[in-house]
């Protein structure tokens, strides 16, 4: 098949989005078909740029890290694409993309799928505070589903948000397919090392978090669980925060407010590899608590690297830590989840036993396996069309 994909972002933006489109993108070159990628030009080129269209585009007010394409030029550079002979449209955002790549699709004749990728009635009243939460998540419930509803097919990464969409009102033919581990996913990394570089006792209780640093992701209740552990039973914690964001410079204010000067480290985002890796295992546990995972792949990243998993099991998440291997699911309480932190801190073999749980689970999670679900999803969309002619 020859495939277009269209994202509103994508590396060199970090985030979860691009992480999946790579993977799928990579996954289905290697299955022998043709990906086509049209994505923002950030103005620095990533290590694969192989298939791949920049579009000009321009700075988002109220989220500096993202590009919006320009339409325009959006516009000029797909009608070329008309005579390119595409099975289909996978568009990957809704901005601009979902647009554009609704309207190609249907000069074209073919299918237009989009993956739900953002749980955006927990997302937009961070970065949007003019109105109150519940009118933001009453029109992102509304955008959703006019969106979702002009689409031939769906894919969501997890059974959680079928359900959510279920509710909006949503009628497409939806497919639960969520992002799976690419084989060479991670090296092993030195946790030792990364101790030393950053000034981390090698027998020092450390909690670690990687992923976006942005407010959505409820890590102001990882600071406040860090405290709840210093102040009882573990006066050496450290939280290791690993990544970049938004939220940046108030978590750093929080932790002071919470005098966890000497127990809070940012370290920056780390690019895959030895570092990353490095940096996940470095850690006791990995904690996560956030409210707006569409899956919540970070929680498989660190399974598949033998690091025990402390996590709140809401929406997405629910669907990886259901069978509880290589995790202990805690409450959105911090005592709950502090206690449940402090069973690992202090049981090895408990801290052994989930990690090597966690390997043998997060393999089960096979990006293989879930591009070939995705190749049957859209061959279902397209015999579906087919027939409809």
């Amino acid at each position: 098949m020859k495939i277009l994909m269209l994202t509103d972002v994508y590396f060199p933006r970090v985030n979860g989005v691009s992480t999946s489109i790579q993977t799928f993108r990579r996954e289905l070159r290697e299955l022998g078909h043709e990906i086509w990628v049209v994505a923002p030009e950030y103005g620095q080129p990533t290590a694969d740029e192989r298939d791949i269209d920049r579009i000009i585009s321009r700075q988002v007010l109220f989220d500096p890290e993202d590009r919006m394409m320009r339409p325009r030029l959006l516009a000029r550079r797909l009608e070329s694409f008309q005579r390119s002979n595409f099975d289909l449209v996978h568009v990957q955002t809704p901005f601009v993309a979902h647009y554009a790549g609704l309207r190609l699709a249907r000069r074209l004749g073919i299918p237009c799928v989009e993956t739900y990728h953002t749980f955006f009635e927990e997302y937009l009243f961070h970065y949007l505070p003019i109105l109150p939460k519940g009118v933001w998540r009453a029109v992102a419930r509304r955008f959703s589903r006019r969106q979702c509803n002009q689409l031939d097919g769906l894919v969501v990464p997890s059974q959680a948000m079928l359900e959510v969409l279920v509710r909006y009102g949503v009628r497409t033919r939806m497919r639960v397919i969520p992002t799976g581990m690419p084989e060479d996913n991670f090296q092993e990394g030195d946790s030792v090392a990364f101790r030393t570089r950053h000034d981390i006792g090698r027998d020092q209780p450390v909690l670690v978090y990687v992923g976006r640093v942005a407010f959505e992701k409820n890590i102001e209740f990882l600071l406040h669980v860090t405290h709840e552990l210093k102040r009882t039973t573990h006066p050496h914690v450290m939280l290791i925060v690993a990544g970049e964001g938004p939220a940046k410079n108030r978590l750093r204010r929080l932790g002071s407010a919470l005098g966890l000067e000497t127990n809070l480290r940012f370290v920056g985002y780390l690019a895959r590899g030895a570092d990353l890796s490095s940096c996940y295992q470095a850690g006791d546990a990995f904690v996560f608590a956030s409210r707006t995972e569409t899956q919540g792949l970070v929680l498989l990243e660190a399974m598949s690297l033998g690091v025990p998993v402390v996590s709140t099991a809401v929406m997405g998440t629910r669907d990886i830590l259901a069978v509880e291997r290589g995790a202990l699911v805690a409450e959105e309480d911090i005592l709950h989840f502090a206690a449940q932190v402090r069973r690992l801190l202090d049981d090895a073999e408990l801290r052994r036993r989930l990690g090597e749980e966690g390997r043998v689970y997060a393999g089960q999670w096979t990006a293989r396996g879930s591009a070939q679900a995705l190749l049957t999803f859209y061959q279902d969309l397209r015999d579906q069309r087919s027939r409809a002619e």
